[in-house]
Parts: C-alpha cells; structure tokens; sequence
C-alpha cells in the first residue's frame, strides 16, 4: 500500500517540480525536512533553509541561475523553509524566498495541502480512522498514519487493475486503460469488493444489480460528480435533488480529489466533460437550480459555468470590476474554458474588462496631458493608443460570435462602446481645439511628408545600402506598436510617430511618402474634386506615384504588392536598391466590410514579417515602413450620429473633410489651409469637431482629424544576419485525445512546446496556427484571445507549458483539411494534424 510519505513525495513536491521546476516547501511544524532532503539527486538540487538564512539564500540564487543558464546539472530546484508561508504583501517583502514561489509553485496551497487532507487522500481506505487519530493527535507521525488498517484489502481489483492504493483503484475503476477495462471485463470476481470499496471509501452503496463494468462505472461517476457538486454548493439542495444519493462529509477530500485529477489529466478530461455533460441532463440540474443564486467555486457541471457567465455580466453592467476580475481569475482553469464556443464568450467578457478598464485609467491621466497638441500627442503614443488596440481586440471577440440582440451580453457590449466612445469623443474635442490654436504638424514633431526625405534618401545616397519602403495603407498607430514589437525580437527595429498630411485620405497619404514631398506636394483644383501634384506631376493612380520614383531611381528601383513579393518564386535583380512593397488590404478590408473582415488584419502584419525574412536572403540591409494614414472604428455610433457641413464652397475630400471656402461652426473647424500643411488651390481645411463623419451608418473611416487618423508609424528595421536558434524544440498537436473530426466551427485544439530544457534562454516561442484544404487554402486560423496575439494572429507559447487553443475555421468550409503548426517567419511546419468535419448542421 502507498505510504503517507510516497503519496507526499509522489504526488506532491515531485509532481509539483515536474510542472513548475521550482518549489518552496514551508513547514512551520518541521515535518517535511527529511521528505524534502530525500528528493536530493542528480536531477533535483536541495536548499535546506534551517540552519543558516544567508548560506541558504546564496545557495538558491546559484541553482536558480544555474537553472536559467541551462547549465548542466540538476533540472530542479526545491527550497525548504521551516516558517509559515507569507501571506499579505507585507510578509512578502521580508520574506526573501517569497520571489521563487512567483516563479515557480508553493507547498502548502490551499486547503488540499494541510496534513489531514493529505492524509486522507493517500489512504482514502481508513477515513474514519484517521479522523479519529487527528482528534486524539493534531500532529499524527507518519509511521502512525502508515500502520493504520493492517495487511492488504481489496486483492482482486489490486491484481487485475495493477494498482495499490484505494485512491488509484477508484481511479481506474472510472477511466480504466484499455487493458484494465479488458481485466474487469473477463470475470465478475472484482464485483463484490468494488461494492466493498466504493462503500468504506465514498459511502456509495451501489444500486444497481448489473455486474458488469459500464453498469458500476455509470453509477460511480453520477454520485462521485453529484457529491463534489452538493460539496461546494454555499446553500443548500432544492427539494427535488435532496434524495440523489451523495458521499458524506468525511469523504469529501477523497471525492474532490479524484475529480480534479480526472479534470486536470489530459488524457482524462474528455471523458469527464461527457460524463458531466451526461450526468447535468439526466439529474436536470439546470432547471432544479435555477433559483440558487451561488454554486460555489467548483464549475463541475457545465451549467455552472454558464450561470458564471452571466454574473460576470451582471457584474459588468453594474460596472463591478473587481468581481468581474476574481470571477475570470478563477475561470482560467476551468474544464469547460476547452469548449470552443465557451472560449470565445469568455474572451469577449474579458475583452470588454479589458477596454473598460483602459478607458478609466486613460481618461483619469488625460487632464495631466492636455495642456497642448504636442503633449497630447505624446500621451497618445506613450500609453493612450493603447485605447485602441483594446477595442479593436473587443471588436475583433465580438465578430467571432453570434450574439442576439435582447441579451444581457449584448447589452454590455453597447455599455463598453459607449464607454470608448465617450472618451475618444472628449479626446478629439481636445485634439481639433488645439489644432486650430497649433497648426499641423507640432513644432519639432516629423511630418509624414519628410519621412522619404530623412529615412529613405540618405541610406541610397550616402550609404548604399539596399532598402525596402514598404507602403502600408491605414496601419494605425497602435497596429504599428504591435508589428514593432514583433519586429524588434530578432532585428534592429526603432518605432517613431508621424504627423500625416492633411486631409488624411489615400491618394494624399501615399503621395506625401514620396521624395520631394515635403516642400513639393500640392492640392489642385480639378472639376468638382482634387488632385494631388508633386514637381507638376498629377498622381492619381498607383502607377503614376511609383513612376515618380522610376524616373528618380531608373534600374535600381523596383516595386510590387506586398503579397506578390512574398510568392515563393518571386524575384528582384540585382540591380535594384529601392524596392517598394505596397500593401492596400488593410484599407480595402474594411472600406468593403468592417463587420467581417477586422480580423483579418493581422494577415497584413503577418506578410510583412516574412517579407523581411525574405529581403535579408535577398541581401537588403535596411526597411522603412510606413503609412497614409490611420482610422477609426465607429462601432458606437447611433443613428443620428453624423455631422452637418458648414456653411460655405467646399469639396467634399472624403467622409470626414472639406477643402474650400468657408466659416467655422459649432460643429466643424475651418483652418487655414497653409496652418495644417495643405499647399496649393484651397484656401481652407475643415472637418468634424467630434468624431463623428458626414455620412450616416459608417463603422470605419478616416480622412479627417483625429488622433486615430493622423498620427501615424514610420518603422525603421536594420536588418541583421540570420542569428542560430538557442535552443531546439519540438511541438505537439492535439485534438481531443487523438479524435480525427471536428463537430464544431469553433474547436480547441492542444498546443505543447517540448524541450530538454524549460529554462532556456529562449522560453517562449511564437508558432502560427493554420487549417489547410488541400491545396493549401487557408480555411481556419487561431481565434484571438488568450496566448493569441490580435493584431498578429500567432500564439506565444512557453516551453513546457500546454495551451489550448480555439481554431476559427470558415464557416462556409467543409471536408477534410490539416491543421497545421508553423513558424511564423519562415512558414515551415513545426507539427501537422489532418482532420476532417462533421457539423450537425
């Protein structure tokens, strides 16, 4: 039989370190030294805390950093320390080994660690019996706790299942491998002591006659789910399930127990989720326990996460963050996050925390910086756009699901866009007063205008280096921020922000990017409307602005779309210094479809990432990115929100801007053209005071004056060679325990990162997530959220730690396909999965 001290070292600290690598033993009571220092070996390295503090803490910082290091030597570390664990920050800050249990995990955690409730699960066979030792002895010894009950029990159902303890024969008896069930199977001589067991460990006295497995088993997993269930239930049961047989308090630890490893085991979880699934529907516990307001902490059946589900968005509505930060604290581990439709309505309430949370801490700063145009600015590219990528992540959540309009969800998602749209709506209120009274851009501020001019022009003339200009139509500033920070992992990237040219439309934007433009380009009067002129050139068209570059540059220019450069077969001589890779699908995306397409987004900085990998093999040595102009989403408006022009002769530039003759309003600014860098045939520049357009029912624009629409990126990349990796890993993919068909358009999938050493110096990696048709047609893709990075679509993963992942697939797609795990820069395939759907409808 499992010893007390085996299930301790077992179970506990060894299976702790497996996971975490680091463990903090604290043993006020000095019961666990011996325990602690047997588990001394190769692998695991010891610090004993008892006799010296310092010698103690010297010899953890080495072995911690040994670890770090991947030196050779133990893979493990496990500190003991003969105090009561910390509890209030307080406590923390003198506790000097307080910092390894953030890195790693900590004994004792929670109730499931005091010694009774060890004691308990390791020996579930004498419950009775080591409760009444506890109330004799608080402090039993080990060698008490092992002599209690004499010689072996329940010798058939040891012999056929190879397990010891009564804890791993119930174990088995729930989910038994292939070869225990075939044991169980063979005879009926088990059946009498399984009703024995299931009697003195859990109080269960079996109902049913059958003697087979499948009758026993089906009996065992309703009360052992019910019991954990009226366990954690704050109040008590509804009439109607007062008579369902349940364990008894005494074998609670036991039952709880065994229900979180069969929740926490990967190889069991699927059968626990149809167990409860099944259970819930025949005990109808939804409809009996509407009435009850609480149902604990324990999500055991799939209902107790709905019910979860919309406290959280009561909480919301009643702007209750704290509550709604404990609830999704506490539902990160919950069995049911793995079900793909659950996932995504999780990730939406927490989407929404997120940016409401945003909103408040942006507009508590925002009187501290609005004192003029330049530190508004400043603000904004700091901290304030992060604004923006909190909505438009929200956004992104709210797309991925089908959400009826008299719902308590969608209520709250109409709370947080009003919320974004208060603030973004006395944010540009400060933006156009301090427009009129600055001009554009700031002084001291780069106009987008000389961006060719500084970054591009001196690399050609001066250094000879071989540079890409990429041309990114609307990459908004904070989608800047991201692909930076992407970009900066494995070359010399530098973000700057730009003033772009007024008004900020595309045919505009694009010519401003242009050498010359910043003492060159003009707005002519042309018909009803206008052109942009640089040096007498009209540039209307695409082809007319790059041939502006041609003349200036002949052979050693060069210029394509983004997504043709990246074809595996593309070319570029060797002649060409400049090349200019132009992206538009950004702006067409959402131009055409905002409702549907924001997601795709990500696609664009995800292009440009392998671009760069491509143009270092290619020998270019520098890239400069930049963009028109940026944009908003109007998510929020209602439908009398639109402006009214001004009184005057204007042509209309786009949806939010006027250039003519004319007077401000209440709600419009009218500048002077030549105060906002507007050269040529008109005399003034005009737009909408508020965020609002002049047409009714747009989700997306841009063309006017806002911070989302004119401050804008230029990132610099200094591209270096091709550095090793540090450490070698594999990836494994699963799919719901080796199962080949997908029920779902929204399926989980598992993704672990394998290495022989977690502690490497390149601990997290970056893997794109892809389902393929077979000819390799994208027709799912990793659903942002979680380890999902929105703006760039690939999951960041840490070594050793497994993540589940929602697949998006094309709702139009059905058939076979391979998912596929790959790198993000490279596209080669880390890992591959086929399988195939099998929709219900």
């Amino acid at each position: 039989m499992t010893s007390i001290t085996d299930y301790i070292r077992d179970e506990v600290f060894s299976a702790r370190l497996r996971r975490s690598a680091v463990l903090v033993v604290y043993d006020a009571h000095r019961r666990y030294r011996q325990l602690c220092e047997s588990l001394a070996c190769d692998a695991v390295a010891v610090v004993d805390a008892s006799e010296s503090s310092i010698e103690s803490r010297e010899a953890a910082v080495r072995a911690f950093v040994s670890l770090g290091r991947g030196e050779p030597g133990p893979k493990e570390l496990l500190i003991y320390i003969p105090a009561r664990a910390s509890v209030t920050d307080e406590e923390r800050q003198t506790d000097p080994f307080a910092a390894y249990t953030v890195c790693g995990a900590i004994f004792p955690s929670g109730d499931g660690d005091d010694y009774l409730s060890l004691c308990l699960k390791a020996k579930p066979d004498h419950a009775t019996e080591i409760r009444r030792l506890f109330e004799q002895n608080p402090s039993p010894s080990f060698a008490l706790i092992d002599n209690l009950g004499g010689g072996l029990q329940w010798p058939t159902l040891r012999t056929l299942l190879q397990a010891e303890s009564a804890r791993d024969i119930l174990f088995a008896l729930l989910v038994p491998s292939p070869k225990q069930k075939e044991a169980l199977q063979a005879n009926e001589a088990w059946v009498g002591e399984a009703r024995a067991l299931l009697g003195a460990t859990l109080g269960l006295k079996l109902i049913t006659r059958g003697k087979t497995w499948s009758s026993i088993a089906d009996e065992l997993w309703r009360f052992l789910l019910f019991s954990e269930f009226v366990f954690d239930l704050p109040s008590g049961l509804p009439a109607a399930l007062s008579n369902v047989p349940r364990a008894p308090e005494a074998a609670r630890p036991l039952a709880e127990d065994l229900c979180e490893r069969l929740r926490n085991d990967a190889r069991t979880r699927p059968t626990y989720i149809e167990r409860a699934e099944q259970t819930e529907a025949d005990l109808d516990l939804p409809s009996h326990c509407k009435e009850i307001a609480g149902l604990g902490v324990r999500e055991t059946f799939p209902f107790e996460e709905r019910t979860l589900l919309v406290a959280s968005l009561r909480a919301l509505e009643a702007d209750r963050l704290d509550d709604i930060r404990g609830i999704l604290d506490r539902h990160r581990g919950s069995v049911w996050i793995g079900q793909g439709e659950s996932q995504a309505r999780w990730g939406l309430v927490e989407a929404i925390l997120r940016l409401v949370e945003c909103c408040d801490d942006a507009e508590r700063q925002l009187l501290d910086h609005a004192r003029g145009l330049d530190a508004l600015i400043g603000y904004y590219v700091s901290s304030l756009c992060e604004v923006d990528r909190r909505q438009r992540e929200f956004e992104q959540s709210t797309a991925d699901i089908i959400i009826s309009p008299d719902t308590a969800m969608m209520a709250v998602i109409d709370q947080a866009r009003q919320r974004y749209g208060r603030l973004t709506e006395k944010i540009g209120a400060l933006f156009t007063r301090h427009l009129e009274a600055t001009g554009w851009p700031p002084p001291g501020r780069l106009a987008n205008a000389d961006v060719f001019n500084r970054f591009v022009q001196p690399l050609l003339y001066e250094s000879r280096r071989r540079v890409a200009y990429l041309l990114v139509d609307a990459l908004r500033y904070e989608l800047g921020v991201a692909l930076h920070s992407e970009l900066a992992e494995t070359d010399q990237a530098e973000l700057q922000a730009a003033c772009a040219q007024f008004p900020t439309v595309t045919p505009v934007g694009m010519a401003s990017l242009l050498p010359g433009a910043g003492s060159g380009l003009q707005l002519a009067k042309e018909g009803d409307g206008f052109v942009a002129v640089l040096d007498g050139a009209r540039l209307v068209q695409v082809g007319q602005r790059m041939e502006v570059l041609r003349a200036r540059f002949g052979d050693r220019f060069a210029e394509m779309p983004l997504t043709r450069f990246v074809a595996p077969k593309e070319k570029v001589p060797e002649t060409v210094d400049l090349l200019v890779l132009r992206s538009n699908e950004i702006d067409s995306h959402l131009e055409n479809s905002p409702e549907t397409t924001l997601s795709l987004i990500h696609q664009t900085l995800r292009t440009i990432r392998v671009a760069i990998h491509k143009l270092k093999g290619l020998g270019f040595a520098d890239v400069v990115i930049a963009t028109d102009h940026g944009f908003f989403l109007n998510a929020h408006a209602e439908a009398g929100d639109l402006c009214a022009k001004p009184p005057g002769n204007w042509v209309t530039v786009h949806d939010r801007s006027l250039l003519g003759a004319g007077a401000a309003d209440a709600n419009n600014f009218a500048i002077a053209a030549e105060k906002v860098g507007i050269r040529g045939d008109f005399l003034r520049f005009a737009g909408p005071r508020s965020m609002a357009p002049y047409r009714r029912g747009l989700l997306y624009f841009h063309g006017g004056a806002s911070l989302q629409e004119a401050v804008v990126p230029v990132i610099t990349v200094r591209l270096r060679a091709k550095q090793p990796e540090v450490a070698k890993a594999s990836v494994a993919l699963s799919y719901k325990n080796g199962a080949r068909r997908i029920t779902t358009r929204l399926p989980v999938v598992s993704l672990l990162v394998e290495t022989s050493d977690i502690f490497s110096l390149r601990s997290d990696f970056e893997i794109l997530l892809e389902a393929q048709d077979r000819k390799g047609k994208v027709v799912g893709e990793a659903k942002p959220g979680g380890p999902v990075n929105a703006a760039t679509g690939t999951v960041t993963l840490k070594a050793g730690q497994p993540e589940q992942v929602t697949v998006r697939m094309d709702p139009d797609y059905e058939g076979k396909f391979t998912l596929k795990a790959l790198n993000p820069v490279t596209m080669t395939a880390y890992a591959a999965l086929d399988l195939e759907t099998d929709y219900a409808v």
